[in-house]
């Protein structure tokens, strides 16, 4: 069997095979109102117009608890100089820790959303929810974009390999390991 030829393959394989995902944080806020940063590898755009995306969470998250509760968020791309701050806050629970702070980010007062925008970002889109749909131990969540801001220059954005390390990857195709998987 030549390595052309297409072969059934695992869940686990095509994930791998699929990667590189883009990688994202999301900034929400629980009951209590403080903010909460998670990392995102299941995003994406879903209309534009009007400009809507749609993130994917985990049911038994605190992530998505808080998202239900304050019903936005921010979804920030990160550049490579913060690539460890962004995996903290991909791998640990905001549910007794302060992640942004563990992670060394700052936030800044959004535009027209309640939570806050972590300022270290590149571009941020403010999302209000639209609506949800149950897909298996996943909520897929749709934002409605109401506000987008972002800073000038040509950072390389995160992508996770198959959730296990973070590479970055320039707008000309530059590669470069931002963070690797840490047993």
């Amino acid at each position: 069997m030549s390595e052309t030829e297409l072969r059934e393959l695992s869940w686990d394989e095509a994930i791998t095979l699929a990667s590189p995902h883009p990688y994202v944080l999301g900034v929400t806020a629980d009951a209590a109102g403080k903010p909460n940063a998670l990392g995102l590898g299941w995003w994406t755009i879903c209309s534009w117009e009007p400009p809507m995306m749609a993130v994917s969470l985990g049911k038994r998250r605190y992530s998505r608890q808080a998202l239900e509760y304050c019903r936005e968020l921010v979804v920030c791309l990160i550049g490579e100089e913060h690539a460890r701050g962004a995996w903290i806050c991909g791998t640990k629970s905001g549910r007794k820790t302060d992640k942004l702070a563990l992670a060394g980010f700052t936030t800044v007062p959004s535009l027209v959303v309640k939570v806050p925008t972590i300022a270290e970002c590149v571009l941020a889109f403010e999302c209000q929810l639209a609506g949800e749909l149950e897909t298996g131990d996943h909520i897929l969540y749709v934002g409605k974009v109401v506000a987008i801001r972002g800073a000038a220059g040509s950072p390389k954005h995160l992508y996770s390999l198959h959730y296990r390390k973070l590479v970055a990857i320039s707008a000309t195709g530059e590669v470069s390991l931002a963070v690797p998987h840490e047993g």
